[in-house]
């Protein structure tokens, strides 16, 4: 027969492949944990600097709306500009008045404050003369006052809620300022003499971009989006910016700037596409860095395998003279490192394989056959001196008939036992002898047992090791009958490519220490079961993964499972054939 000759591979280039993979997964976990510190680097960096200018807007629109606050706080708490707006009378005096105590207060905070406002006084007192300032449809162009009728405001929706709800020193959104992106603080006066008569309101407007300020740190163009809404009826009231996505967490980072006693906040949507805008750069980068490590390595890897592959060639090529039965040939390395090891090792393996060998397996199957043969030959005798001894007992009684039954039944259990020398017996002659069996049980004990068979017939010719149920069946009488009746249940099935055995009773059972003991054999355990005899021959023959298991609930029965490989008839003739 003709050898293929397989693909040869050197060692150190095997070796290699694990090299490789260890180098490539460490470059992997470098760059992922490069890229995601550097991502959340960059990301925390914007994050922080869009932080701060909010912080900035928020500081700065605080200290304008104060400063209006401020504005409205004066008038409201001047005697002085009370009294001007509730003088009635004479048209010249009230003129004079206005001159002199009214206009000045206005035009006063006008010149203080920095940016372009519009104030504007509505009085209920009708001897007043009007002031028109700039058009209130325009934007805010410069700084300006006005004294407007009370009945101008009357009518308008918000001024009814305002008035309806009761509410005060209030920043809102009324007539243009949606419009114009002007944003008022409103807010009552009431009459000096009782601080409860109302003699009007003033409203001081104010462009939303002064407040806001300078927009350059809040990137628009980048889908960046800055608010200021009403938290009371989330409304927004300003929007710079725009965006075609809903907003939510998983679209945006939503910072959250609340402006004290306003009820109005900033907020600012930043796209995660901003924050991470040079991730693809970023992940150029490290791949390229990451693939010239990996190169580098591989390279190296390479080299260092050529140099220790050499000895390994020469240590092969004297293997392959051992496949041809070429024994005479040494290795002789100089140095004193692993290889010199290896080879002293080989020189001495190639004077001592051949005897070994002989030796080791010669041995090994007359070791394993005397095993097999003594663990036999502790059943046989078991029985029959349990058997012989009850025989003696029915003569000594005068039971000639039971003696003479009891005689035939042995010498048709040790017939079939014997099973001309073969140790290796059909499922169904196994059967047969549990048969035997248990005739000589029934002259014992009158037929005050059940027995019930449960056999898959495809296993009837299947060989086994003989005698491999019965001292399971004995121990059932021995051990586990302990009331008038006993029931046994014998069954074998096929389960894939093995054989399950099972020898089931509804006896006494046994508690859980004593099922762990029975492994250990029948005197250590006490049970006298003789589960570690036939465990012991199924391992011998099959294998350790095959052998018994045991199954017992003190006081409701035990169930003993045997699982061996289902043999061919070629391997059970191949095995007997090293019998003696």
């Amino acid at each position: 027969m003709k050898m293929r000759i397989r693909t040869f591979m050197p060692f150190t280039y095997k070796m290699m492949i694990p090299y490789l993979v260890l180098v490539l997964f460490t470059d992997i976990i470098i760059g992922y944990f490069s890229y995601s510190l550097l991502i959340e680097s960059r990301t925390e960096m914007a994050e922080t600097n869009i932080r701060t200018a909010m912080e900035q807007t928020r500081n700065n629109l605080e200290y304008q709306m104060d400063e209006i606050q401020r504005m409205s706080d004066t008038l409201f708490g001047s005697l002085s500009f009370q009294r001007a707006l509730q003088k009635k009378g004479d048209p010249w005096e009230t003129y004079l008045t206005m001159l002199d105590e009214i206009v000045p207060q206005i035009q006063a905070p006008l010149k203080l404050y920095g940016n372009k406002i519009r104030l504007i006084i509505y009085t209920t007192n009708g001897y007043l003369n009007e002031v028109d300032g700039d058009n209130l449809n325009q934007q805010i162009d410069d700084s300006d006052y006005y004294v407007l009728p009370y009945s101008l405001i009357a009518d308008r929706e918000w001024f009814k809620t305002l008035k309806d709800s009761e509410l005060d020193n209030l920043w809102m959104q009324v007539d243009t300022d949606v419009k114009l992106e002007n944003i008022s603080h409103v807010r009552r006066l009431v009459s000096f003499n009782d601080y409860k008569t109302g003699i009007g309101y003033v409203r001081i407007t104010t462009r939303l971009t002064d407040l806001l300020g300078d927009f350059g740190t809040f990137p628009i163009e980048d889908g960046i989006v800055l608010r200021l809404l009403d938290e009371s009826t989330n409304t927004t009231m300003y929007q710079r910016g725009e965006t075609d996505q809903s907003i939510n967490d998983k679209s945006f980072l939503i910072l959250r700037e609340t402006i004290p006693d306003t009820g109005l906040y900033i907020e600012t949507l930043v796209p995660y596409s901003y924050l991470e805008k040079d991730a693809s750069r970023l992940q150029s980068v490290i791949f390229a860095i990451c693939s010239i490590s990996f190169l580098v390595m591989a390279l190296i890897g390479y080299m260092v395998a050529r140099l220790s592959g050499r000895k390994m060639k020469r240590i092969v090529t004297q293997l392959r003279s051992f496949q041809e039965g070429n024994f005479q040939k040494r290795i002789r390395f100089s140095g004193n490192d692993e290889f010199v090891h290896i080879a002293d090792a080989f020189n001495i393996m190639a004077g001592n394989i051949q005897e070994l060998i002989k030796s080791v397996y010669v041995h090994g199957i007359q070791k394993k056959q005397a095993e097999l043969e003594a663990l036999q030959a502790q059943i046989n005798p078991h029985f029959l001196y349990n058997t012989l001894s009850t025989i003696s007992s029915l003569a000594n009684l005068g039971e000639a008939q039971k003696v003479t039954g009891m005689v035939s039944g042995l010498a048709k259990f040790y017939r079939l036992s014997l099973n001309q020398g073969n140790v290796y017996i059909p499922l169904e002659k196994e059967l047969e002898q549990i048969e035997a069996y248990l005739d000589i049980q029934r002259i014992k004990y009158a037929d005050a047992f059940d027995v019930y068979f449960d056999l898959d017939p495809e296993l009837s010719d299947c060989k086994v090791i003989k005698l491999i149920l019965q001292p399971f069946v004995e121990n059932v009488f021995k051990h586990a009958w302990f009331g008038e009746r006993i029931s046994i249940r014998i069954s074998a099935k096929r389960i894939g490519e093995r054989m399950e055995l099972k020898v089931i009773d509804d006896g006494i059972g046994m508690k859980p220490e004593v099922a762990r003991q029975l492994l250990l054999g029948p005197s250590q355990s006490g049970g006298g079961y003789g589960l570690k005899n036939v465990d012991d021959r199924i391992k011998l023959r099959y294998g350790d993964e095959f052998g018994i298991q045991i199954g017992s609930i003190y006081g409701g029965g035990t169930t003993i499972r045997i699982v061996l490989p289902i043999d061919t008839e070629e391997k059970q003739e191949a095995d007997e054939g090293y019998m003696p």
